[in-house]
């Protein structure tokens, strides 16, 4: 009976997507263009401070505090569809409403906690390690590791697969610190990369039973009145999943600004550790904000159309699971990846209807996006730490 219900809706969405990648296509050729431009821009507005004698360290902080602005704006447009791909599928809301709601909830939701910041600005290096050895962390290399991130995470947008940008930016991180020396937290890079496999594993796990649990409920319910009344409980379901998308993700860069501030002396550590500024958790929710509020329609029509059709019973359950994850991990003060996460629930979600229903082509394509991106990026940000240091030499 559920599986009636998702004909019609699935059927309907699909041809509406149908009419949109070309516009999509070309505003977001056009914002791309004008990130190019602006960063461009600002490149040689930094050659030319340093030339008129500003210090370099100012200068490349600004850099920084600018990237990860940039960045943050990117993972919004790149993720928009964590959040909303399932209510724009089910046609529950226009994708216009949905941005909308989502903007402003991944706003309110990065205010709202900071736990996530303060840690990777105190324990992505092991800190006790890198004063006893004499060594710092630079803002060159924070900035190498944020634009080597940020080149994966444009590649991948514009192909459309939904992988995670905040593994991006852990992998051209930890590819310029390698190379530079400094010392890893191993303890704190070890959880989070545990929980890499283990928060999807939790979403596919609890979305495979929670809805095995729901058709159970729900099975000699007429199909319309199942329509209507998680048509209504998916609006708030994906709610929920934007305010904890803007409570993990945006914090990302939170602290890449916040550890940037503290290696040049900004920011000072106090008892409890190193504060995140106010005006840098503004900055950062207002930057996700407006990148949600842009969207990213080809990884919305991935998520919500190529892995599994939709109804608005799926969309909800789906968003539900994924939500109280990443509110668990976020109470954790842990970083993960919010598209590993909504989209292990879809696959659970769609694993217990039939396992056939998924389609594990796409699915398989995403896995292998993951797999490659911390590599990737740690590959593309130790290679441009280390051309830049080349240009330093010979400048």
């Amino acid at each position: 009976m559920i599986a009636g219900v998702s004909g019609p809706c699935a059927h309907q969405s699909a041809a509406e997507a149908q009419t949109a990648p070309g516009h999509d296509g070309m505003a977001e050729g056009t914002v791309w263009g004008i990130v190019a431009l602006a960063v461009s821009v600002l490149i040689v507005a930094g050659v030319v401070a340093v030339r008129l004698g500003a210090p370099l360290n100012t200068v490349l902080v600004v850099g920084v505090v600018i990237a990860a602005l940039t960045f943050d704006y990117v993972n919004g447009m790149h993720d928009a569809g964590n959040a909303i791909a399932t209510v724009i599928s089910t046609r529950v809301l226009t994708p216009a409403a949905a941005l909308v709601m989502a903007a402003m909830l991944n706003l309110v939701g990065a205010l709202a906690f900071s736990g996530v910041a303060k840690g990777i600005a105190e324990k992505f290096a092991d800190m006790g390690q890198v004063e006893a050895l004499g060594l710092a962390i630079t803002p060159m290399m924070i900035l190498c590791g944020l634009v080597g991130a940020s080149l994966w995470s444009f590649f991948t947008a514009r192909i459309g697969l939904p992988v995670s940008t905040s593994h991006s930016l852990f992998g051209g991180l930890i590819g310029v610190f390698l190379l530079a020396g400094i010392p890893l937290n191993k303890a704190y890079l070890g959880t989070i990369f545990l929980f890499i496999v283990l928060a999807p594993l939790m979403a596919f796990t609890v979305g495979w039973m929670l809805m095995h649990a729901i058709n159970f409920l729900v099975h000699t319910t007429a199909p319309y009145r199942i329509n209507k009344v998680f048509r209504v409980l998916q609006v708030f379901s994906a709610a929920a999943m934007a305010f904890m998308h803007g409570s993990n993700d945006a914090q990302k860069a939170m602290g890449i600004i916040t550890m940037a501030l503290f290696s040049v002396g900004f920011v000072a550590k106090g008892p409890d550790g190193v504060d995140v500024p106010t005006w840098v958790k503004i900055a950062c929710a207002l930057m996700m904000a407006l990148g949600t509020g842009f969207g990213g329609m080809r990884v919305i029509k991935t998520l919500g159309h190529k892995i599994i059709k939709l109804a608005p019973i799926h969309g909800f359950t789906a968003e539900t699971v994924a939500a109280a994850t990443i509110m668990l991990v976020t109470h954790l003060h842990i970083p993960i990846s919010t598209t590993h996460v909504i989209s292990s629930s879809i696959l659970g979600i769609g694993a217990s209807r039939r396992l056939s229903t998924v389609r594990w082509g796409v699915a398989g394509n995403i896995v292998a996006a993951w797999i490659f991106t911390i590599p990737s990026c740690a590959l593309a940000g130790s290679g441009l730490y280390c051309l830049v240091r080349w240009m330093l030499r010979i400048a």
